[in-house]
């Protein structure tokens, strides 16, 4: 019987020192990374030449772009659109929630220091149109995409906005992170 357990056994060792040698440590499924929360990043605007928008034009639609950094010691994921909300800087402007666009988002995956960025489009409006239909950008308050807690960024452009925080298809939205 003793020889019959220990066959056994030393078959089981076998089986599992094959199995080993089959699948190395290295080759095991990693995790995926998780979502990034608003915690693991850092937020701006974009602030060079060429992607600083064109305020002082008012005959076209022009870009001011938003970034996020992973400041995070992990790899995490972005989907989707961030939220902003513009604050005015003129007491009858408030607050308005931007639109998004009808571009579809991708999924991003951002290592520790990856950055990436979205656009605004803004339709800027000449400093001469009736305070009624500018809006005058203070503020912005940017929500990373399917988080509750903001980054609140200083507009440093200038310039005024053609209010449309009513309208269906407004000419001032945003489009997902990313693209």
């Amino acid at each position: 019987m003793k020889s019959k357990l220990t066959a056994v056994a030393l078959a089981a060792i076998v089986v599992a020192g094959t199995a080993a040698a089959a699948f190395p440590a290295s080759a095991a499924p990693k995790a995926e990374p998780t979502r990034c929360h608003t915690a693991d990043l850092k937020a701006g605007f974009a602030m060079g030449d060429d992607a600083k928008p064109e305020m002082e034009q008012t005959e076209k639609q022009t870009q001011a772009y938003i970034w996020f950094t992973n400041q995070s010691e992990r790899t995490c994921t972005l989907s989707g659109f961030a939220g902003v909300d513009m604050i005015g800087a003129q007491e009858t402007d408030g607050t308005w929630s931007l639109a998004r666009s009808s571009k579809t988002p991708g999924k991003l995956v951002l290592e520790q220091g990856d950055t990436v960025d979205f656009s605004i489009t803004l339709l800027p409006v000449a400093k001469s149109t009736p305070q009624k239909e500018k809006f005058v950008p203070a503020k912005f308050l940017v929500t990373p995409p399917n988080e509750t807690e903001h980054f609140t960024l200083k507009w440093p452009f200038g310039g005024q906005i053609l209010k449309q925080d009513g309208a269906t298809r407004p000419a001032t939205y945003l489009n997902p992170v990313g693209l």
